[in-house]
């Protein structure tokens, strides 16, 4: 089939119809991927945000768990006087009550004032200031089983977190059974940095 110049106004309507329902379908066919593209964008910007606030929920979820576990960790060692101010009277009470349950013929100690501690290697102690006061002791043994349940005693029946440095054992006298121990160590606070 074959046109002619003769026959372009029969058809010439049909002809802009044609070409006018070729630009709105091409022009409808672009913008629907556009649109098409910024809604698969925008779809996967919710996923990646509905991922990311799962994670948060969970991260939340895990610190609440962390923080159960954490407080009780807390409460329990400020129960044994670890955090906060040193407890120097109760400690000299609870030694000499060690001292009446003769686990060991008897002790002399000396202890030394609180100084903060710097531990070597250095160590990030977060919101507390580590503090420490050094103990020197000396005590009277029938055997050496004896010192080492003093230790057990010191470190179990008596709030704190006493920490042992150095012991040297000898015997009193040459035709004495008895053993005396000159031991060193201390005991350690952490007081909270934003505590009044």
């Amino acid at each position: 089939m074959t046109f002619s110049q003769s026959d372009f106004p029969h058809i010439k309507w049909s002809l802009l119809t044609f070409l006018l329902t070729l630009t709105l379908g091409g022009t409808a066919v672009f913008f629907s991927q556009k649109i098409a593209h910024k809604a698969q964008t925008t779809l996967l910007n919710a996923q990646q945000q509905l991922k990311d606030a799962r994670n948060r929920l969970n991260a939340a979820r895990d610190d609440q768990a962390n923080m159960s576990d954490y407080t009780q960790e807390y409460s329990a060692i400020q129960r044994l006087d670890i955090i906060g101010d040193e407890q120097r009277l109760n400690l000299i009470e609870d030694l000499d009550t060690l001292r009446r349950r003769n686990r060991v013929i008897d002790f002399k100690y000396t202890i030394a004032p609180q100084q903060i501690y710097t531990p070597s290697p250095a160590l990030d102690s977060g919101n507390f200031i580590l503090k420490y006061s050094s103990m020197k002791l000396q005590i009277e043994l029938l055997h050496e089983e004896q010192l080492i349940n003093f230790f057990d005693s010191l470190r179990h029946d008596i709030n704190g977190w006493f920490i042992l440095d150095k012991c040297s054992l000898e015997r009193v006298s040459a035709t004495s059974a008895q053993l005396k121990a000159d031991c060193e160590g201390g005991w350690f606070t952490m007081k909270n940095r934003n505590a009044k």
